[in-house]
């Protein structure tokens, strides 16, 4: 495990499985944090409200959701509303970010990208409505920036790659132990090495073959 083969049979595997996505397509995520690009209002707001959504729900159904919505909000304007939102998707505190998110949308963008380094807008992203510290890392990814997702898989996927069997204990997805990081870490610059790809986008292979069993923890 852990090598330049592996990793690329694991892309290979998920291309082949029709699996190579998240909210965008694993081509256009690669070309993306390759190229970051500025994002509009609208568009920094419907990535906002995918990763609200993917947030404890499959992939299939967040993305069928996620356009449900952006539907809505976009033909609705000004009068959206969270009743009829929660017609849609029956979550209260999630609809009410959602709606949040929107109808800021300008605002939340801008103060984003005022923001001139990474720990900065991380710290922003995560205080957004129902966007925690590894959302905000999920987020930014989507926004181009080339950072990894430290979700309950990466965590294990890091534990097994440092070695220590104790650092098993550690792992909570609500709260990242900085020992379990620091493995997560490692591993990422391994692979950035072995591949010469942006931890961003093996961040999001990895994920996807752990949550389809083509890796099994």
């Amino acid at each position: 495990m852990f090598s330049k083969d592996w990793f690329f049979q694991l892309e290979k595997s998920l291309r082949d499985a029709g699996l190579d996505s998240d909210s965008k397509s694993f081509d256009e995520i690669k070309a993306d944090l390759q190229n970051r690009k500025i994002l509009y209002p609208e568009e920094f707001a419907i990535a906002a409200i995918y990763v609200i959504l993917a947030s404890g729900f499959s992939q299939k159904t967040a993305k069928k959701k996620h356009v449900e919505i952006i539907n809505y909000l976009k033909k609705a304007g000004n009068l959206a509303n969270q009743p009829e939102l929660l017609q849609i998707f029956n979550n209260k505190n999630k609809t009410s970010a959602m709606l949040k998110i929107w109808q800021n949308q300008t605002e939340f963008c801008n103060n984003y990208y005022a923001l001139s380094d990474l720990d900065s807008k991380l710290l922003y992203l995560s205080k957004l409505p129902h966007i925690g510290k590894i959302t905000a890392n999920h987020l930014a990814r989507n926004l181009g920036e080339n950072v990894v997702k430290y979700d309950i898989w990466i965590q294990r996927l890091g534990a097994l790659y440092s070695r220590d069997s104790g650092l098993l204990e550690k792992i909570d997805n609500g709260n990242l132990n900085s020992d379990i990081k620091k493995a997560c870490d490692d591993m990422f610059c391994h692979l950035e090495s072995e591949t010469g790809l942006p931890c961003g986008y093996i961040d999001v292979v990895l994920w996807k073959a752990c949550q389809n069993k083509f890796i099994k923890l």
